[in-house]
């Protein structure tokens, strides 16, 4: 076996069906006795259930949480956490609120308890994008990770089914590219094969049943596994691709994954055989691109840029910002591939069989 390092990271985590009614336990138990709570605005009446919950520890309701982080949202949070004399964050959503957590955790080093609403899997890691000026920027510092992540299986159940498949796909995002990871590890591939078949079987039966409840535990059980292989390993080209297209284009996160990982794939295809036998494996198909692809058409889930709002003009663009500090990829970056690769992806083509 080849050598490899690996750092536990200290989140607790509590899983189940109804795990919600811990929420104040769990506040308590990290010192805290007031909790500013944050949602998105199509969240807030959720936002201001939690509020009640939390009783005498409810300290004010943030409802603005906005998609690719921006920093100016940022801002006004940041304003109203300083008025609140909060403790601690309670974030419920997806990535959009866990971003914007994240975002106040790392300029204030205030705890965080995040309680996920969808499968996007942000809440495992360290990771951290934010949007200013049209261009979107990550990093990684333990200071944005989480202190604790309530998954509740019932809170799931009323997520469009749409929502449920695009954030499904971007967490299997997660698990594919730490399969090829410069800084993969025996963990991370075992987590990332167990992430991506839980959402590949699980995702089909929420769209036959959104309220299939053992799909519905599969599926954030998944999540979270393959959230852990992003909070382990380097981000590769793929991620790259959906940071700054979706952040510069604002284009819907999840559903930019969605699109952009099966090129990505077919993109690195030849230069990582061993992830791919692992992926076509696991998916229980011929070519780990195609695979990938038919399970996004499946899902009846966008299969092109276009149509999510990207215009052929932009392409040139998105190809620049592409090339602007890659992030490691198993197979060079190449302007010509990366335009090619964009190419297909806008016009929704099928990766051919390599």
């Amino acid at each position: 076996m080849k050598s490899f390092n690996f750092t536990g990271l200290p989140t607790r985590v509590v899983f189940g069906d109804g795990t919600l009614a811990q929420l104040a336990d769990e506040v308590r138990a990290l010192g805290c006795s007031r909790a500013m709570v944050l949602s998105t605005p199509q969240q807030a009446a959720q936002g201001q259930a939690l509020m009640k919950q939390l009783g005498s520890m409810a300290g004010g309701l943030f409802s603005d949480a906005a998609m690719h982080t921006p920093v100016d949202i940022t801002d006004r949070a940041l304003t109203q956490l300083s008025t609140t004399q909060a403790d601690c964050i309670v974030a419920l959503g997806g990535g959009s609120t866990i971003g914007l957590s994240k975002a106040l955790a790392l300029r204030t080093d205030i705890k965080q308890i995040v309680i996920p609403t969808t499968y996007a899997g942000s809440e495992a890691t360290p990771i951290i994008g934010e949007t200013k000026d049209g261009v979107k920027t990550t990093q990684r510092t333990l200071k944005v990770l989480p202190e604790v992540v309530i998954y509740d299986v019932a809170l799931t159940l009323s997520l469009p089914v749409a929502v449920s498949s695009a954030s499904g796909m971007n967490a299997i995002a997660h698990a594919v590219e730490a399969l090829y990871a410069k800084d993969a590890n025996p963990l991370t591939s075992t987590l990332a094969i167990q992430g991506i078949h839980a959402l590949k079987d699980a995702l089909p039966r929420i769209q036959l049943n959104p309220l299939d409840k053992d799909a519905r535990s599969n599926a954030l059980y998944g999540a979270w596994l393959c959230g852990l292989c992003l909070a382990q390993v380097g981000m590769s080209l793929h991620h790259k691709l959906c940071h700054t297209i979706g952040g510069s284009f604002n284009l819907p996160h999840a559903e930019t994954h969605s699109v952009i990982l099966p090129h990505a794939v077919a993109y690195n295809a030849l230069a990582a055989t061993q992830a791919m036998q692992q992926l076509t494996q696991t998916m229980g198909v011929s070519n780990a691109a195609q695979g990938l692809f038919d399970l996004t058409t499946k899902l009846k889930l966008p299969t092109s840029l276009q149509s999510l709002g990207m215009t052929q003009e932009q392409l040139t663009r998105a190809t620049d910002l592409a090339m602007a500090n890659p992030y490691w990829s198993p197979r060079a970056i190449e302007r010509a591939g990366i335009a090619q690769l964009l190419e297909d992806a806008f016009h929704g083509h099928r990766p051919s069989a390599v």
